[in-house]
């Protein structure tokens, strides 16, 4: 039998065994046996195993020995590194891990908290106790005082009590956006602190006071 002429066969056949997908261009498929067309390769077994570099018909003819596929799974390497996995298997752990990446991934929301400067004490409470649920969940908050009428020649009630929600909440946030009026409007944003920030925001004041 015709080495040569048996490996050819055997690429052509193994490179349309594997389907890309349709909606992808070439270059986004995933490279698979004979569509593997560098000539070396650095191979790394199904347990993450090196097997070194070696050119990759070599490659291949192991991946079928061991009945699975040889997968280009970092191809700017060089040599491009390939695996020996079955493909369903392979893609099947990308999605898995690709599915574990997103929910770990926390999308910030920006809520709102209204005000104004005749607000009672228990309603305040209130408020600022659904502020701190928000900055549990890593939001950010926006506090905004409207004020009507004659409350315009006292404006000043309205930096203070944002000034007070600000002091109520330094061990918990750190301010995104200062006290701003826009016409009848001021407001103010808070932003959560991450637990990495506050254990160097505690590790600073311990100094401090040291």
């Amino acid at each position: 039998m015709d080495l040569a002429g048996g490996i050819t066969t055997r690429l052509f056949f193994r490179r349309w065994k594997i389907k890309g997908n349709k909606k992808t261009g070439w270059k986004d498929r995933i490279r698979v046996n004979g569509m593997i067309k560098v000539s070396e390769v650095r191979v790394v077994n199904e347990e993450g195993e090196q097997m070194g570099i070696m050119s990759s018909e070599e490659a291949l003819s192991l991946a079928e020995e061991a009945g699975m596929d040889l997968v280009e799974i970092s191809p700017n390497a060089k040599p491009p590194v390939c695996k020996i996995i079955g493909y369903g298997k392979y893609k099947y752990e990308q999605s898995k891990n690709a599915h574990k990446s997103k929910k770990k991934q926390h999308v910030t929301h920006l809520k709102e908290i209204k005000l104004s400067t005749k607000i009672e004490k228990h309603d305040i409470e209130f408020k600022m106790k659904n502020a701190e649920k928000f900055f549990a969940k890593g939001d950010k908050v926006k506090f905004t005082i409207r004020f009507r009428g004659r409350e315009m020649q006292n404006m000043e009630a309205g930096y203070n009590i944002l000034k007070n929600i600000k002091e109520q909440f330094a061990e918990l946030c750190e301010v995104e956006k200062e006290p701003t009026r826009m016409g009848r409007m001021l407001s103010m944003t808070l932003a959560g602190i991450s637990d990495k920030k506050k254990f160097g925001k505690g590790e600073k004041d311990a100094e401090d006071k040291d």
